[in-house]
């Protein structure tokens, strides 16, 4: 196992022990001012993966961001990834190149109602071809951008931070 994922998985398990569980043993982070997430993009060529959020998510409703989860299982990165694209875009493995596992953040958004502290792993998957995309209800419209265009969308907090931190990291986690 992977650092990142050693101590991404004790942050975890330090919420799982103080917070409630929904029915399915997720954790419920909804009451709680702090919660770690995946931000994961997606990368074809030289593109990256801009979602646009619907009315439907709580936080950030119309915001462009990537593919996101609460991570509130004890999973590997890499496995809460798969999941994660799987499950909104409908993305399967056997399209992934490669994954790249950013050092996780952590930072205070105290535009939104409760003022949270997002733990923040990022992620990048590259794709193999270009997918097909299939929305599911968190999202509207997509599109495939340049990274240098990022900061022209109106993105959700720290997206261009992710970004850099996936660009620039090393580890790298061949499926």
């Amino acid at each position: 196992m992977k650092k990142q994922d050693t101590e991404i998985l004790k942050i975890i398990k330090n919420f799982s022990e103080k917070l409630p569980h929904f029915p399915d043993g997720r954790i419920n982070y909804s009451n709680s001012d702090t919660a770690p997430v995946l931000t994961c993009f997606l990368k074809y060529e030289d593109k990256i993966l801009l979602l646009k959020r619907s009315d439907k998510v709580r936080t950030y409703q119309g915001k462009w961001n990537t593919v996101a989860g609460y991570l509130d299982e004890p999973k590997s990165i890499r496995e809460k990834a798969l999941e994660e694209i799987q499950e909104e875009l409908g993305i399967k493995e056997n399209n992934i190149l490669l994954i790249n596992i950013g050092k996780y953040y952590k930072f205070t958004d105290n535009e939104i109602e409760k003022h949270k502290t997002w733990i923040t792993c990022p992620v990048l998957v590259e794709l193999k071809n270009e997918p097909e995309i299939r929305l599911d209800r968190e999202h509207t419209r997509y599109k495939w951008i340049s990274p240098k265009e990022l900061t022209n969308f109106d993105i959700v907090p720290k997206l261009d931070e992710s970004l850099k931190r996936v660009l620039e990291n090393k580890i790298k986690v061949k499926l």
